[in-house]
């Protein structure tokens, strides 16, 4: 086609017919290519007109290609405009409509697992006593009959501050705080709380970690009321099968001194892999007061006695919940907290 005015006309058909980007660019192409457009096929031969006719045909082909861009132009922003459009319509979003509910989290489970402990002690008689985390070394250690040198120290070493002003390396320095606070027997408390040693950490140690540690003040306690004490919790916490036993052990502050086991709950004491085939598991050390406690706490064992007992939390939560890696409760990983 010779005549630029019959090829704007179909070009500008072709246009407006354009269902979308990819038409248009095909038929820009085709009408304003540089080499093979239509537009320029018109000026092939321009050379060989007579000077008359060449200015009015190139004028005419100028004049083409102009209305073919404009066209262009507009039909782009033609279909630009029904884009958003329809996104408008079918992508809307309704800001008075409510939102979709917000996750909820849980109490986590060592919080679960120390809740439930006062709980059943506390329908004992038991009372909850809290205490500074930040302690003095003799309310940490030489009232507790742990004296300056004393080679059990290593056991509990903890982060000091300073010579005389460390954090707590377990929960028994609020022990002796209630009795010199409360003075006279019967006494019947809990002290759970956060407590920290030197400790690598590995699977079955942190240098932070939970305890809660019972003591009874009374007249005439003996080992069998702490055993029965202990495993009235235990089954209450892990169920009437569980059996406990005690073994003779070492504390500066209780004489005797026990190490307290619970029945394994996986082989039911008959032996497996998570007890390793002993069918028992340690849970942590008890024993009958130490005279010298009692009396750094102002209480005079000549006329009362009573027995102590100390547990991890995080081991007592790993027992009833089968975890092998104590770790795992203090990394932010849903996969494992959205279990309790």
């Amino acid at each position: 086609m010779s005549d630029p005015s019959a090829l704007t006309t179909e070009a500008l058909a072709a246009i407006a017919q354009a269902p979308g980007e990819d038409a248009l660019a095909k038929v820009e192409l085709e009408y304003l290519g540089r080499k093979s457009g239509r537009v320029s096929r018109l000026l092939a031969n321009i050379g060989q007109l007579p000077p008359a006719e060449k200015a009015a045909l190139g004028k005419a082909a100028n004049e083409a290609k102009r209305a073919i861009e404009a066209a262009l132009a507009a039909r782009r922003a033609e279909l630009e405009q029904a884009r958003l459009a329809d996104l408008a319509e079918t992508e809307a979003i309704d800001v008075t409509f409510p939102g979709p509910p917000l996750g909820r989290g849980h109490i986590h489970v060592l919080t679960q697992v120390r809740r439930q402990i006062e709980t059943v002690l506390e329908s004992l008689g038991y009372q909850v006593e809290l205490g500074p985390e930040v302690e003095t070394e003799w309310y940490n250690f030489e009232a507790l009959n742990i004296t300056a040198g004393h080679p059990a120290r290593e056991n509990w070493d903890s982060f000091y501050f300073s010579p005389e002003l460390l954090l707590r390396a377990h929960t028994s320095p609020v022990q002796i705080r209630a009795m010199q606070r409360i003075k006279e027997p019967p006494i019947y408390i809990i002290t759970p709380g956060r407590c920290y040693r030197r400790d690598a950490p590995e699977a079955t140690r942190l240098p932070y970690f939970s305890q809660v540690e019972g003591l009874a003040v009374d007249r005439g306690m003996t080992v069998g009321d702490m055993k029965g004490t202990l495993l009235y919790m235990i089954q209450s916490l892990y169920g009437a099968d569980r059996k406990v036993r005690v073994r003779p052990s070492y504390f500066p502050f209780t004489e005797p001194s026990f190490e307290f086991d619970v029945s394994c709950g996986i082989c039911g004491g008959m032996g497996c892999k998570s007890c390793r085939h002993k069918g028992w598991l340690e849970v942590g050390g008890c024993g009958m007061v130490h005279p010298q406690v009692l009396r750094n706490g102002g209480i005079d064992p000549s006329q009362w006695n009573g027995y102590a007992w100390g547990f991890g939390i995080e081991r007592m939560a790993m027992l009833k919940h089968d975890v092998d890696d104590i770790r795992l409760f203090y990394e932010p990983d849903l996969r494992f907290l959205e279990q309790f």
